[in-house]
């Protein structure tokens, strides 16, 4: 056999025995940035997903003792109730905020409604950033990844200008390979986050909607006893 072709087929199998570390280093510097990123990704993920539940964004216990208070016309104590929550929650902060400013307010109640929806709309925009965070991610790594698709065709040119005649395949192999790896790596990061930010932005609309229904029943005793006073 013929000695050439031997050590090509040797240099081949050690080729395909690389480890994902092996590629992920030949990816070059925008390689391991976009790596950072999805460790920060990963990180935003869980950290979102934990914080995007039911029972965090309206605790049981809360819920029920603020629809007791109200059924009572209790405001002061369910204000107080709110401030002493063992953990803030979207639940706790826009009640708690709502009811603060209708009882400073000269409408009283009346106002009630429109206060909640005010303060409703913050907290949602609040649970939105660190999912926007993970949108971000999901738009920028794709970039970075033909920033380095560019940089490694560039290196790629360059290997064929400064070679002296014809340039060997293996003058272009690591720029190439640069290349490709980053636009993949960029890929990876890319489509999981993108499935992720499209998840917890529907969840969070999901859980505020059923969570805004159950605060429309705990105010409708208040309103009602407020519409009552005013006719009187």
């Amino acid at each position: 056999m013929n000695p050439n072709l031997l050590a090509s087929l040797v240099l081949a199998q050690g080729e395909t025995k690389r480890s994902l570390l092996d590629y992920v280093t030949r990816g070059g510097p925008v390689g391991l940035v976009i790596i950072a990123i999805s460790v920060a990704a990963i990180g935003m993920i869980v950290a979102q997903w934990l914080r995007v539940r039911r029972e965090v964004l309206a605790p049981p216990e809360l819920a029920d003792d603020l629809r007791r208070m109200l059924a009572e016309g209790d405001v002061d104590g369910a204000i107080a109730r709110c401030s002493d929550a063992d953990k803030p929650s979207f639940l706790s902060r826009v009640m708690g905020q709502s009811l603060t400013r209708s009882a400073r307010s000269p409408f009283g109640m009346l106002e009630l409604r429109t206060t909640v929806e005010e303060t409703g709309r913050l907290e949602v925009d609040r649970l939105y950033r660190l999912t926007d965070g993970i949108g971000l991610v999901a738009s920028v790594t794709p970039m970075l990844g033909l920033l380095g698709t560019v940089i490694g065709m560039v290196g790629a040119f360059d290997a064929i200008m400064l070679a002296e005649g014809p340039a060997r395949p293996d003058q272009l192999a690591g720029s190439i390979s640069q290349a490709l790896i980053t636009t993949v790596l960029g890929l990876i990061v890319a489509i999981p986050c993108t499935a992720a930010y499209t998840f917890l932005r529907n969840r969070i609309d999901h859980l505020t909607t059923e969570i805004g229904e159950s605060i429309d029943t705990m105010i409708a005793p208040l309103e009602v006893s407020s519409a009552e006073t005013s006719a009187a």
